[in-house]
């Protein structure tokens, strides 16, 4: 490892963290699905060098019964035959919305979401998108670890 973890935040602002919790849990009890849900995360994550994350979200995806292969295969999604056109729109979208605020998501990109998600769904993977950045944003910033061997849970 190169950086050791900043603080133990886990440990710290025990409200804030249940909310975090609380929030991650509603988000995979959308209708969205547990699948589509960890795909996100996993892409976000991905998107935003969070090793933990990506760690956490790659493991349950197994867990799920994913291929191995198409997991490795998310960072090039647009390359790979093994998306459904929902899943992909929603990749799209993750990403357009992970770029904020360097670049926002286009019209295109909210017309390509309309085709495949409610208005309710949109505004579940939207919480989806936010849940993940915020856990990324954390574990990023105070240099979070992955660990060699995963917490019960996790």
């Amino acid at each position: 490892m190169t950086q050791a973890a900043r603080i133990p935040f886990f440990q710290l602002a025990p409200a804030n963290l249940q909310a975090m919790i609380a929030l991650s849990a509603s988000v995979k009890k959308s209708s969205l699905g547990v699948r589509l849900v960890e795909l996100i995360n996993l892409r976000v994550s991905q998107l935003n060098g969070c090793g933990v994350c990506v760690d956490m979200h790659w493991r349950d995806l197994i867990k799920q019964g994913a291929e191995p292969r198409h997991l490795n295969a998310v960072s090039g999604w647009r390359e790979a035959p093994f998306f459904s056109a929902l899943e992909r729109a929603a990749l799209n979208w993750a990403e357009a919305v992970n770029a904020l605020p360097h670049k926002h998501p286009s019209d295109a990109d909210f017309a390509e979401l309309k085709e495949h998600f409610t208005d309710n769904e949109i505004a579940e993977l939207s919480y989806a998108i936010a849940a993940i950045r915020g856990w990324n944003v954390i574990n990023a910033s105070l240099h979070n670890q992955i660990p060699e061997v995963p917490a019960p849970g996790f």
